[in-house]
């Protein structure tokens, strides 16, 4: 009995397929069309293939974010400019009078890993694994949301053009969420002038303390300021090292930034009503108004009240961090003739934010810049005032002792108990103490 040709093969379908995407360019498009089930039509499934020829070759439905890193150092590189070899020199010597000057104003030691020199391009493939871990949560759930609602709405004839059709539409979900990733990491690659710029550990593995400056950006920085370069690249080499020493002697700080934003993210919920109506008028030859909801964030729904109050715990760290930093710097860089006018500067810059982070902040609501630096940065001021350079930077040594929210509202209630003395013991602590003294002492029990 002849085969009906409107009936899909799928078979026959599948090795088409391998065919095409090993490269085989004389596969007929009728053949692979009947194949497929779309009769007389091959323009359309030409057309299907050319939209998501990259979602295909995924056959796990696991995000690709190789398209990350390639449209980010595609974009890096297009706006990079090499960077003379005397202003490399100069930013090296800036970067060692910087580690002189913190060693005066901080207790924490110096860094053990020596600084770099980043290009742009280079500043993508070093901290793209970081933005991929932050950004995985969302664009699962964009991804996931994606794939079961467009498998419900897709026409009968497209669920048997692709067998395993959710695998596709993952595939290509993510693939948008990745393309648009690495959009806002090319941008950011342009804007940030250090490692520790954006506020949150990018460098340095699991620690978070590999300094680095980008000088093509440092460069840019400084452009209409009429402050002189080697004031700028100190002040900026001051304050990535600053940063960097911090995360390496509080090694418990990357973890916890990072955690808390992982937090944030895997509570994201999707806007269904937005991805139904999105679904009903689905393209498969164009993905523009998918990909504008991916871009402009419109698939995401209001954070919940939890997300909400991790968010305020992960801003009063971010402030923290950058009020102690502020402080150090400042008070590292009292002989530097215009320091004054750069913190105005680098304080300005980092209540805008670039389009880079503006745009990073739309695709996964992450908002990087916390509200309450100025005053985390003047309670850190008045704890050096009252206790001096070593008590403060020791608060970093366990969670439990940096400041929190509550201390930055009144911060002369946090000054108050660092400077009020001990307790005398009560009775339950002398007992205590007396019961491990004679643990510890000569007549402890003996062994048998």
């Amino acid at each position: 009995m002849a085969e009906d040709p409107d009936v899909p093969n799928e078979d026959e379908f599948r090795e088409l397929m391998r065919e095409f995407l090993a490269g085989n360019s004389d596969i007929d498009p009728a053949a692979l069309a009947r194949a497929a089930g779309l009769g007389s039509d091959p323009a359309l499934i030409q057309q299907l293939i050319g939209q998501f020829q990259s979602a295909l070759q995924n056959s796990t439905g696991e995000i690709n974010w190789d398209t990350a890193r390639e449209h980010a150092t595609a974009y890096a590189e297009r706006t990079r400019t090499p960077s003379l070899p005397q202003e490399r020199d100069a930013l090296t010597n800036a970067l060692h009078v910087a580690a002189l000057w913190l060693d005066e104003a901080t207790s924490i030691a110096p860094l053990t890993t020596k600084p770099r020199l980043l290009s742009r391009t280079e500043w993508v493939t070093e901290t793209l694994p970081v933005w991929t871990q932050l950004a995985e949560p969302v664009a699962g759930s964009i991804a996931d949301a994606l794939t079961a609602v467009l498998r419900d709405h897709a026409p009968e004839e497209m669920g048997s053009l692709i067998p395993g059709a959710s695998t596709m539409f993952r595939s290509v979900a993510g693939a948008l969420f990745a393309l648009q990733l690495g959009q806002v990491v090319g941008q950011l690659s342009t804007e940030v002038v250090s490692g520790g710029d954006i506020g949150i550990p990018l460098l340095g593995g699991d620690t978070g303390d590999q300094a680095a400056i980008v000088p093509q950006n440092v460069a840019a920085f400084g452009e209409g300021l009429d402050i002189p370069a080697d004031q700028i690249a100190l002040y900026l080499s001051v304050r990535e090292l600053a940063h960097a020493r911090l995360f390496k002697h509080a090694r418990w700080l990357r973890l916890q930034v990072l955690s808390s934003i992982g937090g944030i993210m895997s509570g994201t919920r999707i806007n269904e009503e937005l991805l139904e109506e999105i679904a009903e008028n689905f393209d498969p030859t164009d993905t523009e108004s998918l990909q504008n909801a991916v871009r402009n964030g419109r698939l995401l729904r209001p954070r919940t009240e939890a997300q909400e109050s991790a968010s305020t715990r992960l801003e009063t760290t971010l402030a923290l961090i950058e009020g102690w930093v502020d402080v150090v710097t400042a008070n590292a860089t009292t002989r530097l003739p215009s320091a004054d006018a750069i913190a105005e500067t680098v304080r300005r810059r980092r209540a805008s934010g670039g389009p880079g982070e503006s745009a990073f902040s739309t695709l996964v609501q992450l908002e990087l810049r916390p509200r309450r630096l100025r005053e985390a940065a003047a309670l850190w001021q008045r704890i050096t005032d009252a206790v001096g350079t070593e008590a403060r930077d020791a608060l970093w040594s366990h969670p439990d002792l940096i400041p929190d929210a509550s201390d930055i509202d009144n911060p002369d209630a946090f000054i108050t108990r660092l400077t009020s003395p001990a307790p005398e013991p009560d009775e339950v602590d002398r007992a205590i103490d007396d019961l491990l003294g004679d643990v510890d002492g000569d007549d402890r029990p003996k062994e048998q």
